[in-house]
């Protein structure tokens, strides 16, 4: 999953779009992916530069309420994975606990820690920019995706977890990616 923010502070941002995309048996099910602009309560700001989405692209967007729900319920017993999901898990967290007075308790895998981690066991240097989400997908020659969409990046998330969990050369199991 992915989100769009208008800040990378979850106590200054919101959520300008949300995606997710549904992984079942090693295989993407694109039939179960969503993706929803957010009605903000402030303008974007100078995050439209990142995201390219603008005040005008949000006006008859879905409250943030209802998107919540349904994911909530699309999500349910699943394992969340992420590109760098301490960003994500922010706002989300933020979002429930505005909603339900609770933050959102859910298993999370992190494309990004799981790079960072293979990368340090071979003993590898990490440059700067090595765990950007299109730098670790190159590593595995996925294709190049634009950047700063939630939709496109949900997708690329996926592709790199599976390729993750492909290469790891025995059975994967839960507690490898969490």
């Amino acid at each position: 999953m992915d989100l769009e923010t208008t800040d990378l502070s979850a106590q200054q941002g919101e959520v300008a779009s949300i995606a997710w995309v549904a992984v079942a048996r090693g295989e993407i099910q694109m039939s179960s992916s969503e993706y929803h602009l957010v009605q903000l309560e402030n303008n974007v700001g100078q995050s439209a530069v990142y995201h390219q989405l603008h005040d005008q692209d949000l006006i008859e967007a879905s409250k943030v309420t209802a998107i919540l729900e349904r994911f909530l319920e699309a999500a349910a017993g699943s394992v969340l994975v992420f590109h760098h999901a301490s960003l994500d898990m922010a706002f989300l967290n933020k979002l429930s606990s505005a909603i339900y007075g609770v933050p959102l308790c859910a298993i999370v895998a992190d494309t990004l820690e799981l790079e960072k981690r293979k990368l340090t066991r071979q003993g590898r240097m990490i440059e700067q920019g090595a765990l950007r989400l299109f730098s670790c997908r190159e590593r595995y020659h996925l294709p190049v995706y634009p950047a700063h969409n939630a939709f496109m990046d949900a997708l690329a998330t996926a592709e790199l977890f599976l390729a993750y969990a492909a290469n790891q050369g025995t059975e994967p199991v839960l507690g490898d990616f969490v």
